[in-house]
């Protein structure tokens, strides 16, 4: 017991912390491998809870996925962030108006939750037909059972965003030139190339 307290301090302290240079730090790259760190060290709190299949998620997506597109993305693109962090004053009411929302909000759910202590306990307590189940297997049971038209109806929502995204890449745009394979697949020899006699000693 005294082994996954620590565990857990360790590990809770490692994702405030690596959350907090995100923000804090200057350089993007930076912040984005503090982003992996402190996703890391989520799922593993995941683990401590129990909840192994979401933190098996919570690597392979974004870890695996969204974080390293993120890196190459800052790695690639020439972006001065100078420019960027010029207007930062003009944003901060809005910004500061936005996180005292947020606070309020949090501080709402967790005196709802001091108010009821009996409500944190029904939130985590298992379902009663699935209680002999992994964690695995519950959440594929719900999913596929309890909550199947909404598991489809998210599915939906990210094939239109995924079909939105491929429209908005391919959209035709005036001084843009594109491959077209079948032009090139078609073209005739005398079309792309050409034969010359060249004499001694003279250029083409």
């Amino acid at each position: 017991m005294i082994i996954a307290t620590l565990a857990f301090y360790l590990f809770a302290a490692m994702t405030v912390a690596s959350a907090f240079m995100v923000i804090a730090s200057k350089n993007p790259v930076h912040s984005v491998l503090f982003l992996i760190l402190a996703f890391f060290n989520s799922a593993a709190l995941f683990v401590l809870l129990g909840a192994e299949f979401i933190a098996m998620i919570l690597i392979v997506v974004y870890v695996g996925a969204v974080a390293v597109l993120f890196l190459f993305v800052v790695m690639m693109l020439d972006i001065n962030f100078s420019e960027l962090r010029q207007g930062f004053l003009n944003y901060l009411p809005i910004g500061a108006l936005v996180g005292f929302i947020l606070l309020f909000e949090l501080i709402l759910v967790v005196g709802g939750w001091q108010l009821s202590p009996d409500a944190l306990k029904v939130v985590a307590a298992p379902v009663s037909d699935l209680a002999n189940l992994s964690n695995t297997e519950q959440l594929g049971s719900l999913l596929y059972t309890r909550y199947a038209y909404l598991f489809q109806a998210a599915g939906m929502v990210l094939l239109v965003a995924m079909i939105g995204a491929i429209v908005l890449t391919h959209r035709k745009r005036p001084g843009v030139k594109k491959q077209v394979i079948a032009d090139q697949v078609y073209r005739r020899p005398e079309d792309s190339m050409a034969v010359r006699k060249v004499e001694p000693g003279q250029g083409v």
